[in-house]
């Protein structure tokens, strides 16, 4: 249960922030191809600084540790996700 209590947020926090990105990047009338990683890159939480520091700093069985882990195992599923909705909506995009 702890893990889902985790979890959830993360998934909505990855996907609003994407979707910010993406759409911020359509509005700035940018290429798709820089649209799609910028929107990808903003999404994403660089989880393997956290699981280090989380680790150092708090230990391995600390809650901390846990959450990053979690992090890990729940961004890249939903980055794949991200990556297909990027694929199917290039038309969104004016080629230049």
């Amino acid at each position: 249960l702890t893990i889902v209590w985790i979890a959830i947020p993360l998934f909505i926090q990855t996907c609003l922030i994407f979707a910010l990105g993406y759409a911020l990047a359509k509005w700035l009338k940018l290429r798709y191809e820089d649209a799609a990683p910028a929107a990808m890159i903003g999404a994403s939480n660089h989880f393997e600084v956290a699981i280090a520091t989380a680790t150092m700093l708090f230990g391995l069985s600390s809650g901390a540790a846990l959450a990053t882990v979690v992090g890990v195992l729940i961004e890249v599923p939903v980055m794949l996700m991200l990556v297909k909705f990027c694929l199917r909506t290039q038309h969104w995009f004016r080629p230049q």
